[in-house]
């Protein structure tokens, strides 16, 4: 049977790819009847019937006998003359059905069909595996690294399935070997033409709260709650987490004895500096907590403006901004309060930022990142000093100071 050689093309994606019965029905069938409207001009009038097991396949074209010389339509209608040479009692106005053999459409079309049939598996494949990873977005796959490239790393998993992991997804201290594991969340899914693309994450802050499903049971159990996470990659991040069982000590039990529980995630962030709070509802409360590792002496809010000015001791302001700022950054995002910090005991003193028409803000933030935000504290340092520790010329650190000194001459 020439019908043999094609089924049997296609039962090797069958089985490849697990197409269920039905499914695999329905795709013989539309790949046959778009070669038959091609064919013929109609599929109407054709009967399609398909055994995917056995793989056979017949097609009958039925048509209406009509009397010679009256035949407008010799797709619908056959003359009784040709009727009656396949069964010589038809008579005019009776139903002929005649199978149609895969030869009769021709070497070019049956080559265009499979062709057809294979690119409609190929897209029923791709839509499954579309909706499957659509799923898991947000949680947390393993895949193993198949090709590194400059701007993305590409990862297959176990069933063969491309997942990209961009650059700019990946922590900075990421590196990567050809065949190893790595961890991620789904972030995305999209699809380009009939092909899905996957894109995993290491920097999204979901990414940490599902490691910490992984890897603390109370978290996993529900028995904690993680309230919200705010990251820099590679960097620090902060966790709120809360419990709803008095009995149950929530930083505790997600840091562990000694860093035990949290060691887990930290290394696998590329040692990210995981600071783990508790959550409460006061904001007060919360954003003294958020500040750790530094004490706080009072905090004053305006919630309209969603702003918070903390008070703090002289030594305690550097550890509140911390490295880089991040700790103040950080504390900020997680709490939803723009937070400004005073020192106490210090009179008169003013903030850099309201030096903004005179000192441009990049200079001004140079100083930030230090933990300098008042002009005393940048008059209190020594030239030298803040020319080692911070990107600033030394000459735009004396102009800078000489502005300064002036709003206090005054």
């Amino acid at each position: 049977m020439e019908n043999l050689a094609l089924i049997e093309s296609f039962s090797e994606f069958k089985d490849d790819k697990l197409i269920d019965r039905v499914t695999l029905m329905a795709i013989l069938e539309e790949v046959f009847r778009n070669a038959l409207k091609k064919k013929f001009g109609s599929d109407d009038n054709f009967d399609i019937i398909i055994n995917p097991d056995k793989g056979d396949l017949e097609i009958w074209r039925n048509r209406i006998v009509v009397a010679d010389g009256e035949v407008e339509d010799d797709n619908q209608e056959i003359s009784l003359s040709e009727a009656r040479k396949i069964e010589p009692d038809f008579e005019v106005g009776e139903d002929v059905s005649e199978e149609v053999k895969l030869i009769d459409l021709g070497r070019r079309s049956i080559l265009a069909l499979r062709q057809n049939l294979i690119s409609k598996i190929h897209e029923h494949d791709n839509t499954t595996i579309y909706k499957q990873f659509k799923d898991l977005v947000g949680e947390i796959y393993t895949a193993e690294v198949h090709h590194i490239r400059h701007k993305a790393v590409i990862l297959l998993d176990d069933e063969g399935n491309e997942i990209i992991l961009p650059k700019d997804k990946q922590i900075p201290s990421d590196f990567f070997r050809k065949g190893e594991n790595v961890r991620g969340i789904i972030e995305s899914v999209e699809l380009k033409g009939n092909k899905p693309m996957i894109i995993m994450s290491r920097t999204a802050p979901e990414f940490l709260e599902k490691l910490f499903e992984q890897e603390i049971p109370e978290v996993f159990d529900g028995l904690i709650t993680v309230k919200k996470v705010v990251r820099i990659p590679g960097e620090k991040a902060k966790v709120a987490v809360d419990s709803y069982d008095d009995r149950i000590d929530p930083v505790g039990a997600c840091v562990g004895m000694k860093g035990s529980r949290i060691h887990g995630i930290v290394r696998e962030l590329g040692n990210e500096n995981i600071d783990v709070i508790n959550f409460t509802n006061n904001p007060q409360l919360f954003i003294s907590r958020a500040l750790s590792p530094a004490r706080v002496t009072q905090v004053s809010l305006n919630d309209e403006t969603m702003h918070a000015e903390v008070t703090l001791k002289p030594e305690e302001v550097s550890k509140a901004i911390g490295k880089g700022g991040f700790n103040i950054r950080l504390a900020g995002q997680l709490t939803g309060y723009e937070i400004d910090v005073l020192r106490e005991g210090v009179e008169e003193d003013v903030e850099l930022t309201e030096f903004s028409d005179e000192i441009e803000s990049w200079i001004i933030e140079e100083f930030k990142k230090i933990g300098l935000d008042t002009a005393k504290a940048v008059l209190d340092k020594d030239v030298s000093d803040l020319v080692q520790r911070t990107d600033l010329e030394e000459e735009t650190i004396k102009d800078v100071m000489a502005i300064l000194r002036a709003e206090f001459e005054d």
